[in-house]
């Protein structure tokens, strides 16, 4: 071992040298890696040089700000650190910081989730601050379970790690729950902290958890915060948010920042609750969330209140999170975004801010980003259509799909190439122009770089400027006027079309005055809303409106019925498996009157877990389960393998390629004279299954399909043949609809198609 591990320090020192003088690149991940192929167990046999011990950040949302306040913080304190603080927070990360690092008090890593239970019983850490669980990168990091289960197993492999977690996400709070039941962690305590009262914010569309995970009932709120965030409790199972170790109360968000106190535990009933006044300069009620746990962490490895407060107050990033500037005179602020919950924290900020402003919107979608961005449409980027002076612009690889999406939002963005783009189309503009720039993961160290060469020298003042006047409106004041995909905004003065190039092709057909309302039903949106698919009804919902067909969107819920003869357009997406669970009680409740629809020309579109559930049978976890029966279908379990990846279809109802990306476990046969939805004809993706390269279903006005992204955005002949059939049926005879202007779609599906088809 000894042998081993001078070999491994070695290399690492090499290599290190290597990538900093030679390639001119940051030793950040490589020099572990490398070290960890020679000795496997290389941080174990580092860990000696924490005399203190350590504590390792998990989360997705937070991990690099938390970590790098928490070790300023306890440097502040007095005490030497180690820490990762360049993200680079796979189990490699760890091992180049040790390898790196002189002997020091502690150590405070930032770590993946999942790759938690590699790290974690090599440092046996003396705590685990658990932050939050939102659903990120489910191509690469699967639904939520996993990684809770990672998490779980990580901690039973360090049975002395104290868990110290974000009660107030159900999510965490199950992780600790299921920790406290293990056997090798008996007598081990878990530390829960939380927003002790209501902070009042309007809610975004999607949340992460909406079920139990004991029960599988639906959560009730006493308050929500944002996301699954809150005071939860469960009617059926009794399960609840545990009692809070440490809680926020007299929570503040507004124009200069925010503040709270952090109340904790009572040594003894005859002293009072132990209080800590927290303060800072951000903008954000996520942030509220981010120097609590600082502070929780703080408390616990003993640093001081004041030591907390100097350490927020002389906080400057420098890693493009929350990080401000000023380029050519003009307030920046760049951050990053990943996933729909962190997307519609940042968008509060740009909507909270006063004065006009512009955004700039950055994605890619490489390895580290997850390959499938369908997420986008989860994203609430209507509540930014309603400011009367903002300029947005698209960028990253992806930029058109985020055009497309702001498109359908609402609001017209134009393409640019990089961050200089952005600032010299809006060079003429007045200064009080403010600028905001997000990016989601490797997006960031492009655009981020970009703007440092551009950055003027004053950067301190545009940050002053920034954060005491970013808060002018509330978080919940600055998300007023949104609504979900059932209603339009309220129309606010000013307020832009989806995409004024439309106009001239819009006018209101002459079905549209005769024939009444077009009435689209989606099924369980609270419960089958995992990939984007709800955008499927926003954009059926906008082609109609822009040709002034009368359109209404009737939200289905859970526990609520539907008369399926009042209804033109059914839609029924997918879902984890619990909601699945749930949703198909219901669905074969419906079987008869979803059947009488269909075989009356009812149009339906279902994707995923919905097209499967129209079949004979289908997968509902690791049990095969009855269907619906409405389609000779049938759906088995295949290889290990899941059918993840981007995908075009050559098909009948298109004359372009039908563009979009699988994610399932399950493999789908169709039964004999079944029409497939479409032949895979790209270099990537299966359909169906392994063997046939054909993907869906049609029947009579039936799709099912397995293609997110969402289907419909990128392939508007799919959606106009849905609206037509649905008209026709209504109506009784032939319908043609109006042309509209779809520039933007078929370029997004240009430059997909280009990609994957050779």
């Amino acid at each position: 071992m000894g042998l081993r591990k001078v070999g491994a320090q070695a290399v690492s020192a090499l290599s290190t040298v290597a990538l900093k003088h030679v390639f001119r690149r940051p030793a950040a991940n490589f020099p572990g890696k490398i070290a960890l192929y020679v000795d496997p167990h290389i941080i174990a046999d580092l860990r000696g040089k924490l005399r203190c011990g350590s504590i390792v950040v998990v989360g997705t949302n937070g991990k690099t700000t938390v970590s790098n306040l928490l070790a300023d913080v306890v440097e502040t304190a007095g005490h030497s650190v180690v820490c990762n603080r360049t993200g680079a927070n796979l189990d490699s990360g760890v091992a180049t910081a040790l390898l790196h690092a002189q002997t020091s008090d502690w150590g405070v890593f930032e770590s993946d989730e999942l790759w938690l239970a590699r790290s974690l019983p090599q440092l046996q850490a003396n705590y685990v601050l658990l932050l939050n669980l939102f659903r990120d990168q489910l191509d690469r990091c699967g639904e939520i379970d996993r990684i809770q289960d990672s998490i779980v197993d990580a901690l039973a492999a360090s049975p002395r790690t104290v868990l110290v977690y974000n009660a107030d996400d159900p999510l965490c709070a199950t992780i600790a729950a299921r920790a406290a039941k293990l056997p090798e962690r008996a007598g081990t305590p878990s530390v829960a902290f939380g927003v002790g009262e209501d902070m009042g914010l309007e809610q975004n569309t999607v949340t992460d958890a909406q079920m139990c995970q004991w029960c599988s009932s639906m959560f009730e709120y006493r308050y929500r915060q944002y996301g699954q965030l809150g005071d939860y409790h469960c009617p059926n199972c009794g399960f609840e948010r545990p009692a809070l170790d440490f809680e926020a109360v007299s929570v503040q968000v507004g124009e200069s920042g925010l503040s709270f106190t952090l109340r904790g535990p009572q040594r003894s009933e005859a002293e009072p609750a132990q209080e800590r006044a927290v303060r800072g300069s951000f903008s954000g009620s996520y942030m509220v969330y981010n120097l609590m746990a600082v502070s929780v962490a703080a408390a616990l490895l003993g640093c001081s209140e004041g030591a907390v407060q100097q350490a927020i107050d002389r906080f400057d990033p420098n890693n493009g999170r929350l990080q401000s500037m000023t380029v050519n005179g003009r307030p920046t602020l760049l951050n990053l975004a990943k996933n729909p919950t962190g997307f519609n924290q940042n968008l509060k900020i740009v909507t909270g801010a006063a004065g006009p402003k512009a955004v700039a919107f950055f994605i890619n979608d490489r390895e580290a980003d997850g390959r499938d961005i369908s997420w986008l449409w989860d994203v609430d980027f209507e509540e930014l259509a309603a400011d009367p002076d903002i300029k947005v612009f698209a960028g990253g690889i992806r930029r058109n799909d985020m055009q497309l999406r702001l498109k359908y939002a609402g609001i017209k963005a134009e393409l640019v190439e990089g961050a200089a783009d952005v600032v010299g189309r809006i060079a003429g503009d007045p200064l009080e122009r403010r600028l905001f720039f997000i990016a989601n993961y490797t997006a960031l160290p492009t655009v981020k770089s970009q703007l440092d060469a551009m950055a003027d020298a004053s950067s301190d003042q545009a940050q002053a400027a920034l954060q005491n006047e970013a808060g002018e409106t509330t978080d919940a004041d600055a998300s007023a006027g949104a609504s979900p995909v059932s209603g339009e905004k309220n129309a606010a003065p000013g307020e832009r079309t989806a995409d004024s190039s439309a106009d001239s092709s819009r006018g209101q057909d002459e079905h549209a005055s005769t024939d009444g309302v077009l009435r689209i039903a989606h099924l369980f949106p609270d419960l089958l809303n995992l990939y984007g698919d709800l955008g499927n009804v926003r954009v059926l919902q906008r082609r109609c409106a822009w040709r002034g067909i009368p359109v209404e969107v009737v939200d289905v819920r859970h526990g609520e019925d539907i008369d399926l003869n009042t209804v033109d357009i059914v839609f029924l997406g997918g879902g984890p498996d619990r909601e699945q669970r749930l949703a198909s009680a219901q669905l074969l409740r419906m079987r008869d009157d979803l059947r009488a629809f269909v075989e009356s020309d009812g149009v339906l579109l279902a994707i995923c877990g919905g097209y499967q559930i129209l079949g004979s049978e289908w997968l509902l976890g690791d049990e095969t389960v009855e269907g619906l029966g409405i389609l000779d279908i049938v759906t088995r379990r295949g290889g290990t393998r899941r059918l993840i990846e981007n995908i075009v279809l050559e098909s009948s109802l298109a004359t372009r390629p039908v563009v979009g990306y699988e994610n399932h476990a399950g493999r789908t046969y169709l039964g004999e004279g079944v029409q497939p939805f479409g032949s895979v004809i790209s270099k990537t993706g299966d359909g169906n299954n392994d063997d046939d390269k054909a993907d869906g279903a049609l029947y009579r006005n039936v799709i099912g399909t397995y293609l997110h992204g969402p289907l419909l955005g990128k392939n508007p002949e799919i959606a106009d043949w849905l609206i037509a059939r649905a008209l026709e049926r209504k109506a009784g005879k032939p319908v043609e609809l109006s042309p509209l202007d779809d520039t933007v779609e078929l370029a997004a599906n240009k430059a997909m198609a280009d990609r994957l088809v050779s």
